[in-house]
């Protein structure tokens, strides 16, 4: 793509530098992830069994490929400077229609036709604007275009797995072999997306900016605890009903356990690796980029949604009024609170291992007393039952503040160092425009 006709007018393309953060554009982009994040979870809350849970991971699967690929647009191109935000809102759209008619992707196909049908489209506009952007990137570099062909068959395979899903079935006499062609082609999709990001390689692509690859993913990351912060809310329904003190009780309690996995990961973990992805040079950091945060995020993130779905029951059940204080949690509430906290914790855990090369006995012990806690969890009452994972959790935050405050100094010291030279070289480099040296006025 050359730069004349309307792009010329709207302005170039802009590279990554080396030291880029993220930009307003990207942060706007990620509204619609809000959405969708919310929706996949309100979705399952209204269908929780096996297959609505199966259904709620294969969309959460395809959705989170699409941010994985738009990352990787992201790390070469600025996406909020030039003509590229034109493309964006298109992809954006896209993206909004696929999160709106995602609760109708595994529906009866005879009943309604048009909610599978948007999702598929919808992939394929979200698609097509990467691909776009990516063949403007890879333009003057043969190399690179040589690297995007081995895409090439994830890409095509996808889109059309995903159109044969949404129309295949309602030409299917059988509806039960009609849902299960469906399933297998979703699941055949996912397969393909992360296998191909596996066994592909990484050959011509880079991480031109580790500080704005980690910034990325970590806001997701935090956008995913927000939702968990709206389920707690939707939990509690205080817009319909008189607010109760073991209502309002387990709501600071969500709110607190919420902040408990904030802290497990971004207190050391998260700095400590976008130190480790900094010093990490050439085809390394890329594979670090992607075993790392392209691919362990998502096992967080899921965590994350299934804690929220176990404690908006948890704290509904609490706070109906009427309802015994003594009264057990129902229902995969419990499994899936304790559940949702042991994938998080064990996604951080993976991912503080392939970035840092290290483990804790704390949070191994943790694990082990989460799996151990859910049978436990499930005789007691359902506030105890949130107590109880509540409890674990800031033990652990308590103890690795204690246990680790020679490590947690020492990594704020090297933060606290990067920064103030960081900062040092920018004042140095803005000195110039006023003609004097840095330090004088």
């Amino acid at each position: 793509m050359g730069d004349g006709g309307w792009r010329g007018r709207l302005g170039p393309s802009i590279g990554i530098a080396p030291g880029a953060r993220v930009d307003k554009f990207e942060i706007f982009f990620d509204l619609v992830f809000v959405f969708s994040f919310f929706n996949i979870a309100r979705s399952t809350a209204a269908n929780l069994n096996g297959a609505g849970m199966l259904h709620a991971l294969l969309v959460l699967a395809v959705l989170w490929w699409c941010w994985v690929v738009h990352t990787v647009v992201a790390t070469r191109i600025r996406i909020g400077e030039g003509f590229v935000p034109v493309l964006m809102v298109a992809g954006m759209a896209a993206l909004f229609s696929f999160a709106v008619a995602m609760p109708q992707a595994f529906v009866n196909s005879r009943e309604n036709e048009t909610g599978p049908i948007v999702v598929a489209v919808s992939y394929v506009v979200i698609r097509a604007v990467h691909l776009a952007l990516f063949l403007h990137i890879v333009r003057d570099n043969p190399t690179e275009r040589r690297q995007l062909r081995r895409y090439a068959p994830e890409l095509t395979l996808s889109t059309v797995l995903l159109l044969v899903a949404a129309l295949l079935p309602a030409h299917l006499h059988d509806m039960g072999t009609a849902h299960l062609v469906r399933d297998a082609l979703w699941m055949t999709v996912v397969l393909l997306q992360y296998g191909t990001g596996l066994f592909a390689r990484t050959w011509g692509w880079g991480v031109t900016s580790a500080e704005h690859w980690t910034e990325r993913y970590d806001l997701i990351l935090i956008i995913a605890l927000g939702e968990s912060v709206i389920s707690v809310g939707l939990g509690s329904d205080l817009l319909n009903q008189p607010a109760t003190w073991p209502g309002v009780t387990a709501g600071v309690l969500g709110i607190v356990l919420t902040a408990a996995l904030w802290w497990v990961h971004y207190d050391m973990i998260g700095p400590a690796a976008r130190i480790a992805l900094h010093a990490t040079l050439g085809r390394a950091r890329m594979l670090m980029a992607r075993d790392a945060y392209a691919y362990l995020y998502l096992l967080m993130i899921t965590g994350i949604i299934t804690f929220a779905l176990g404690a908006e029951g948890i704290v509904h059940d609490v706070a109906e009024p009427g309802v015994p204080l003594g009264e057990p949690a129902h229902g995969p509430d419990v499994p899936m609170m304790f559940g949702g906290v042991l994938l998080y914790l064990l996604g951080s855990m993976l991912f503080q291992l392939r970035t840092l090369g290290t483990l804790t006995w704390l949070r191994v012990g943790t694990l082990i007393a989460l799996a151990v806690g859910i049978p436990v969890a499930r005789q007691m009452p359902a506030l105890a039952a949130l107590g109880l994972v509540t409890a674990i959790c800031v033990g652990l935050v308590f103890a690795e503040v204690v246990l680790m405050s020679e490590a947690r100094q020492a990594l704020r010291t090297a933060v606290f160092e990067e920064r103030t030279a960081h900062e040092a070289h920018e004042a140095a480099y803005r000195a110039r425009w006023h003609g004097q040296p840095p330090g004088t006025t």
